[in-house]
């Protein structure tokens, strides 16, 4: 998947293409659609065109230990319901939901093996194909962050389980945040995400701790760079409140790199 790359990156992603062991495509989405509709692309030609039981999922920059993809998905067949599935990003945390807060992490229950999680992280994540056709694709509404929480619940809503395979693991070194559109981005996400699946009294509350927050924050700065990406926080408490979805604003954009 080309979700509108420079063409220096374009350029070594066919050279990867066209080495692979095995028969590679790339579906070219000429601009940035985010990373659940780049994914969802995917996941249609997949569904579409391909067989097989599991499609897997990773952003460019994920660096899988050697055979993790094959261990994850060993695990995950084991247990016939599991619809969706992670590897391990060996921070000893599993991935759960809070009614007010959406996606958190709590201290891992187990060593290695399979431990059940609220929903998966999208480093490396699987689904299975009787899963994502019972409950849908991501919801493009996020454009990034939070949607691999909303379709964990709403896949163990449905009777699958959702888990993370302790011990296969995979790294994401350039994994960043801190600036305004990713600031935002998180902040609208998660207002959808709690209003979605907890309510609308639980995303008001959530939304005043957010004010809150931004107010304190504002008054009593930690550092002049805090004002600057309080921004990215500021336009997502406006734009969940109007009902805007998708990408961030441009001028969040302008500044995120």
């Amino acid at each position: 998947m080309d979700n509108g790359s420079r063409p220096l990156l374009r350029r070594r992603l066919d050279e990867v293409v066209a080495t692979a062991p095995l028969p590679a495509s790339v579906l070219d989405q000429g601009r940035n659609t985010g990373f659940g509709p780049a994914a969802n692309a995917g996941f249609r030609y997949w569904l579409r065109e391909r067989e097989g039981e599991w499609v897997a999922l990773a952003p460019h920059d994920a660096l899988p230990d050697d055979g993790a993809l094959d261990r994850l998905i060993e695990l995950a067949e084991g247990r016939p319901r599991v619809g969706l599935a992670c590897a391990d990003v060996g921070d000893g945390q599993t991935p759960v939901i809070d009614p007010y807060f959406g996606g958190m992490t709590r201290p891992s229950s187990v060593q290695s093996g399979w431990e059940a999680a609220d929903y998966p992280h999208g480093t490396l994540m699987i689904a299975r194909r009787a899963c994502l056709e019972e409950i849908g694709l991501f919801d493009e509404r996020y454009f990034a962050y939070c949607e691999e929480a909303d379709l964990g619940l709403r896949a163990r809503r449905a009777g699958w389980e959702v888990g993370l395979a302790r011990g296969v693991m995979v790294r994401n070194p350039t994994m960043r945040s801190g600036s305004p559109a990713v600031d935002y981005l998180m902040q609208r996400n998660t207002l959808l995400l709690v209003r979605e699946h907890s309510g609308r009294y639980h995303a008001f509350i959530r939304l005043v701790i957010s004010g809150i927050q931004l107010v304190r924050g504002l008054v009593q700065p930690s550092s002049r760079a805090w004002l600057f990406d309080a921004r990215g926080r500021a336009w997502a408490m406006v734009d969940f409140l109007r009902g805007r979805y998708g990408p961030p604003p441009d001028h969040l954009l302008r500044h995120a790199g």
